[in-house]
């Protein structure tokens, strides 16, 4: 399917502002009324939770197509992206589904792990969640972090991800985790972003290590200036990588594009400011499942369009338009 094409408004320039502009503005642009959730906790196999909020539709009885998605760093089903999400899908008459990683819910989880960019083994068990309990066919949708995760959790299962979903799109996925984790920390992005994440990363870290005494070095977790900082101190020895740098090795998805065999759409704007243009994939390196969409505007998860003040209910409708004919 031929990509569209996304505009950003002449009144909104710049990657910083169509990243920034959504998420503190988006949430007044709903159509109709903000989508209600209703959540379960599903208990995991190491003795943790996992809650996932759901927007059920009636209008297929049930068996109508199912959406789950994967939140970004720190993110939740109170994020922009999830409310435009679960609009669209709502409008659509498609169920709805979001499954928080561990502790981003609104409440600590109780084991010593969170979550991180290559974390398959968790996707594909909340995605077995899902589909156990809707029997309809279903598509999944990562956002940043959540993107890379389900695009390794595609690459690990090869063939037998069609099993489980008939698409995957990933939205804003830093796939080279290396080159996005230098392009946070330079310039005004380590003003603007980093310090944002870790201004909530931080103090969650330090709730878990009250937890679980011992589990990282505490005074190195409070020097830590960058999220490859947080990386090296929590992040990668927590989840059993030997450092930052390897765990950036480990779980970015882009090297493996051609290992996918579902159909997936990959789409980042070429002006997000900490996934660099240049560490975008090409044509060549994807395999023939993949549909590589790289416009030139669009910021971080952001994609507004329109008339001040303008709305981003246009990326899933060009993501759920994409999807539709593979759920036929």
């Amino acid at each position: 399917m031929k990509p569209p094409k996304i505009h950003a408004p002449r009144w909104l320039p710049g990657g910083h502002a169509q990243t920034i502009w959504p998420k503190l503005f988006s949430r007044l642009q709903h159509p109709e009324h903000p989508p209600v959730f209703s959540r379960e906790r599903w208990d995991t196999p190491d003795g943790d939770f996992v809650d996932c909020d759901w927007l059920r539709e009636p209008a297929h009885g049930g068996n109508g197509p199912l959406l789950v998605l994967f939140h970004g760093l720190e993110g939740s089903s109170a994020s922009h992206y999830s409310q435009a999400f679960a609009s669209h899908a709502r409008k659509l008459g498609w169920a709805f589904a979001i499954p928080h990683f561990r502790g981003c819910s609104g409440e600590l989880n109780r084991g010593p792990r969170a979550y991180h960019s290559g974390d398959f083994t968790e996707i594909g068990w909340m995605l077995a969640q899902c589909q156990a309990r809707h029997p309809g066919p279903m598509v999944a949708v990562g956002v940043s972090l959540g993107g890379n995760a389900l695009l390794r959790w595609a690459q690990e299962s090869g063939a037998d991800a069609a099993h489980t979903v008939r698409a995957v799109v990933a939205v804003s996925a830093p796939l080279d985790l290396a080159a996005a984790g230098d392009a946070i920390h330079q310039g005004l992005n380590r003003h603007i972003y980093t310090r944002y994440f870790l201004r909530s990363m931080v103090p969650k870290a330090l709730r878990k290590l009250q937890q679980h005494p011992g589990l990282f070095d505490e005074a190195a977790m409070r020097r830590a200036q960058s999220l490859r900082d947080f990386d090296n101190v929590f992040t990668a020895p927590v989840h059993g990588f030997r450092d930052a740098a390897d765990y950036y090795a480990r779980c970015s998805a882009g090297p493996h594009l051609d290992a996918l065999r579902v159909p997936s759409l990959v789409l980042n704007a070429r002006n997000d400011p900490f996934v660099p243009a240049q560490s975008l994939p090409h044509r060549v390196s994807a395999g023939r499942p993949v549909t590589l969409w790289q416009p030139a505007h669009g910021g971080h998860v952001g994609f507004p369009s329109g008339r001040w003040p303008g709305t981003v209910l246009d990326l899933p409708h060009s993501v759920c338009t994409w999807l539709a004919p593979h759920l036929g």
